[in-house]
Formats: structure tokens, C-alpha cells, sequence
């Protein structure tokens, strides 16, 4: 395995939230999302975006001045209209980047984690929460290397901006933009999990948890 190059943090203008969609239908059904685009919410999922979204709107009151982005991802699109709507906010103004995704999953994605479990045993690192990369899927350095341009790209815009995003790909963004050091084991810097419905806030390289969402971990 080849570890994520050590580089400087990316800078970062004004304050970045990093959102957590909501729960979707293939959470709830503990099968592996990963990448694929078309995962509606749940009905809780949705709950959990109203929260995120009333949380954000006292933070930033109504219509911030804010950049918008997503994923390309359905769960990802219908969290931000959510919480768009709370800060009354044009959703059709958010900018979309592929970068942002969740870990590719190959051939494992859209299978029942048991199912995975009883062919290639565990999969998922009970103490960090991390999905074992498929034989077939991405692994963690490409994720801290897509983010890392990403926030290479963007971080530095002027102004506050809210990205909403994925369980693992915002762990690696998180870990990136705080210099969190490389874990050994999967070569990527790699924060702390936090449940479905989270936002969590960067500004001058410190970070603070604006909601602690309901949701699971699953990825």
C-alpha cells in the first residue's frame, strides 16, 4: 500500500461546514452504498436533514452569504435541498463535484453487508468504523488524493461555504484539512467518525461539531 503524500493542509478562506447526508434506504437495509448516485432518503434520513438544517440556520440566520456544493449523489443532493430551505437558500445555485463522493466500493456495492462478511469476513474495523476497501474499489489514498485537490482548488475561495457529503470521504476531507496524521493502516489521514444528520465547521485549522447527527456509521 502506498500512503497518501505528507503535504501542508490546503487553506482554507472563511469557515468550511462539512455536512453528513441523511439516512438512506440502503442504510437502513445495511447494504454497501459507496459510490452509487441513486439512494433515496429515508424518512428519518430526511428528519435528520431538517436538523442539520435548523442547526445551520442559527449559526448563519437566513439567507447566508454561502457557497453551496454536493456530490453528485442523490442522498447528498436531497440532504441540501433540505437544509437549503432552512436558510432559504436557491438549491439550484449549489456546485456539484465528483470529488466529493464516497469511497468506490466495486463489486461489493449495493450488497448486503452479511452477505460481503460471509465471503471475505469482516469488513468493517469495529474500533475506527472504516469499510475495508473492495478487491475491485478505491482505496483511501485515492479518496485523500481527490479531496486534497478539491480543497486544493476551492478551500481557498472567499467566504463561508457548506459541502455536503459522505461517511468515509468526509472522514479523509476532515483528516486532510487538519493535518490529522497518516493511520498506518489504511496510508491516508483520516478524522474521527461522526453519525449520519452530522455538520461539523473548519475554521483556521481547528474544528467544532455544529450537530451530532442520529444516523449510523454505516458508509
Amino acid at each position: 500500500m502506498t500512503n497518501a503524500p505528507e503535504t501542508s493542509p490546503p487553506a482554507i478562506a472563511g469557515r468550511l461546514f462539512i455536512a453528513r447526508h441523511g439516512e438512506t434506504v440502503f442504510n437502513a437495509a445495511a447494504r454497501l452504498q459507496g459510490e452509487n448516485l441513486h439512494t433515496p432518503l429515508t424518512r428519518a434520513g430526511f428528519a435528520q436533514a431538517d436538523g442539520m438544517g435548523a442547526a445551520l440556520r442559527e449559526v448563519l440566520g437566513a439567507k447566508p452569504s454561502i457557497t453551496l456544493w454536493a456530490s453528485e449523489t442523490g442522498r447528498a443532493l436531497q440532504t441540501l435541498a433540505v437544509i437549503a430551505e432552512h436558510l432559504e437558500l436557491d438549491w439550484h445555485q449549489a456546485r456539484r463535484d465528483t470529488r466529493l463522493a464516497e469511497i468506490g466500493m466495486g463489486s461489493w456495492g449495493g450488497r448486503y453487508y452479511a452477505d460481503v462478511t460471509k465471503e471475505y469476513g469482516p469488513i468493517v474495523d469495529m474500533q475506527t468504523r472504516l469499510l475495508t476497501p473492495a478487491p475491485d474499489g478505491e482505496h483511501y489514498t485515492a479518496i485523500a488524493e481527490r479531496v486534497s485537490e478539491w480543497a486544493a482548488e476551492h478551500g481557498g475561495e472567499p467566504g463561508d461555504k457548506l459541502v455536503i457529503m459522505h461517511g468515509i470521504s468526509s472522514r479523509v476531507l476532515r483528516g486532510v484539512l487538519l493535518g490529522v496524521e497518516t493511520d498506518p493502516v489504511y496510508g491516508a489521514p483520516i478524522a474521527p467518525g461522526l453519525p449520519q444528520g452530522s455538520v461539523t465547521c473548519i475554521e483556521n485549522g481547528e474544528e467544532h461539531v455544529v450537530v451530532t447527527g442520529t444516523g449510523g456509521e454505516r458508509a
